[in-house]
């Protein structure tokens, strides 16, 4: 018999054996329902996210290009901002540029009357007084310092104004640049895809950079720039105005009172051309009683030497007659006659002697008087020389100074002009 090894192995029965293919069976279809469920629910989950991704991305977008026209509306206001402030610096400026030279050609009023003072402070004896046109030419100097003084500080308030307007353009400057920069970053960020070759994994993107504002911060710093930047502009509108005012006011004040100062020169010399022509009428007059004085006691001591020449006769007549003999020495009428004669002559030739002293006193006194009234006359022609230059000095106000050409030599001083006969008399006096 022949015997059949049997290779030592485990052995299963049939019903494991059906056990296992219905076990392979149910575990296959759960699987592949476990793997549909999973594929459907992968497919959900794709259009899910796909549906969200595209959403946010085109939300962002959205809110990019919103950001986006945020800040090109903000740029727009600084650029407009920045054009307006330029233009008020240049204006300010230029304001501040119209009060320096006004301030500067204050020098020239303030120089035209400390001149005029000490010109007249050559004024000699009785002249020198304190007349309106000294009172003039100090309210003049007062009104000169006041408007320096007021136009110095429209300078200093403009220097400051223009420096605080050049801190508020530099502040706008710097939130132009970064909004520009913004702009150039989200458009850039704007203009990137999927498909942008620029585009990689960053390492914690969604960190909070530091100095980081909110959007309520941005918006309240460029809100302040802006608003800052309109009220020193505000102010500095003001400040030109108040200039303008300023400059007007003290050119009007400057003018009102070169007329005051001119008008009372005027009346002041037209008072000393009264006088002096009073005092040469004067002189004259005098000029003649002193000669028709002097004529008058020629013939006074003309008659003074007739009547001691009569008085001479007389004695002799009398003394001859002393000597007749006897009873001829008669007090006859003609001894009489004599007499009353010598008496007569003795009283006309103490007369005449009064007389003649009391012109001789008055001679005197004419001559000093003329001497005074000469001094006088020399002292107004002085004076009215003197404001006579001063009022040529004072056409430089007028008068643009490449046209200027004195009417008075300063160092001759003589005329550039033909003068009344008043006024040469003054000159030549003077």
């Amino acid at each position: 018999m022949t015997t059949v090894s049997v290779k030592p192995s485990q052995r299963f029965q049939l019903s494991d054996w059906y056990t296992n293919s219905y076990l392979l069976s149910t575990n296959a279809e759960r699987q592949r329902d476990a793997s549909h469920q999973i594929r459907q629910e992968a497919r959900v989950l794709r259009n899910e996210t796909n549906n969200q991704t595209i959403w946010d991305e085109h939300d962002n977008r959205t809110r990019l290009a919103e950001r986006i026209d945020t800040v090109n509306r903000w740029k727009e206001m600084l650029d407009k901002c920045l054009t307006d402030l330029d233009a008020e610096i240049d204006a300010l400026t230029q304001m501040k540029e119209s009060a320096e030279q006004n301030l500067q050609a204050k020098n020239l009023p303030l120089d035209v009357a400390i001149e005029c003072l000490t010109l007249r402070d050559r004024r000699r004896d009785i002249d020198m007084v304190n007349d309106t046109v000294e009172d003039e030419l100090h309210k003049e100097v007062e009104v000169i310092d006041a408007t320096k003084k007021a136009l110095q500080q429209k300078i200093d308030q403009a220097f400051e104004q223009l420096c605080l307007l050049q801190e508020v353009r530099q502040q706008l400057n710097c939130d132009h640049r970064g909004k520009m920069e913004t702009l150039e970053i989200d458009r850039g960020c704007l203009s990137l895809n999927v498909n942008s070759p620029n585009i990689s994994l960053k390492v914690n993107p969604t960190r909070i950079p530091n100095g980081s504002s909110t959007l309520q911060q941005w918006d309240d710093f460029s809100q302040f720039s802006k608003n800052r930047a309109e009220a020193e502009m505000k102010a500095a509108i003001e400040l030109r105005e108040t200039i303008a005012l300023t400059i007007a006011e003290t050119n009007n004040e400057l003018e009102a009172q070169r007329v005051a100062t001119e008008f009372a020169f005027r009346k002041r010399l037209r008072e000393r051309e009264k006088v002096y022509s009073e005092l040469r009428w004067q002189e004259k007059n005098t000029l003649e009683e002193i000669a028709e004085l002097q004529e008058d006691i020629r013939h006074l001591e003309e008659d003074l030497r007739r009547k001691f020449l009569s008085l001479k006769l007389s004695h002799t007549r009398l003394e001859s007659r002393s000597y007749r003999p006897n009873v001829e020495l008669c007090r006859d009428q003609a001894q009489y006659g004599l007499t009353d004669e010598v008496h007569q002559l003795e009283a006309t030739i103490s007369a005449l002697k009064q007389k003649l002293a009391q012109a001789q006193d008055a001679l005197d006194a004419l001559h000093k008087h003329l001497a005074r009234l000469q001094a006088d006359i020399a002292c107004k022609a002085n004076s009215m020389l003197l404001d006579t230059k001063c009022m040529d000095t004072r056409r430089k106000l007028t008068v643009p100074a490449e046209k200027f050409v004195p009417e008075v030599d300063t160092f001759t001083r003589t005329t550039n002009r033909t003068l009344s006969p008043l006024k040469s008399r003054q000159l030549e006096l003077a």
